[in-house]
């Protein structure tokens, strides 16, 4: 799918600031939930290297990407939401394409991701990106969660 021409895609070092980062915590707490836009920021704090990918339509955010350096050399797709409005788009899979090229340009060799059974689309999207499964845990509310990983070189 060609990506929408009517969107504008930013990158940040780090989070963004202002309208922008207003933006992306009010699409996080549509998606995640109540809460979840002050844990998203308590959270991001602590990563290096962070790398925030944000799609606009006009003025409104309508997704973004955030991942960090999870350690040299491997990068971790941390966190990443389209509006619903905004779905089946390419949107998704611009953020995720631009992601990859600067984890190439980087230097990364692998790109980590989890996702849960029941976000299947996401779980398609990385899977049609060329990851793979690797693994599964169990996190901290018992659910499941698939370990993805993709590697940039060979």
């Amino acid at each position: 799918m060609e990506p929408d021409p009517s969107v504008e895609y930013r990158q940040f070092d780090g989070l963004p600031n202002g309208d922008v980062l207003t933006g992306l915590l009010r699409l996080h707490q549509l998606v995640f939930g109540d809460g979840q836009a002050d844990r998203l920021l308590q959270e991001a704090i602590k990563r290096h290297r962070l790398l925030t990918l944000v799609a606009m339509a006009g003025q409104q955010v309508v997704g973004y990407k955030i991942g960090y350096e999870r350690k040299p050399g491997h990068f971790y797709s941390w966190v990443g939401a389209v509006s619903p409005g905004f779905r089946r788009r390419g949107i998704a899979s611009e953020l995720m394409r631009r992601q990859h090229a600067w984890c190439r340009e980087q230097g990364y060799g692998t790109i980590r991701t989890t996702t849960k059974n029941k976000w299947r689309d996401m779980l398609i999207l990385n899977l049609r990106h060329g990851f793979d499964i690797i693994g599964v845990y169990v996190d901290e509310q018992g659910e499941p969660k698939l370990i993805l990983e993709k590697r940039l070189r060979p």
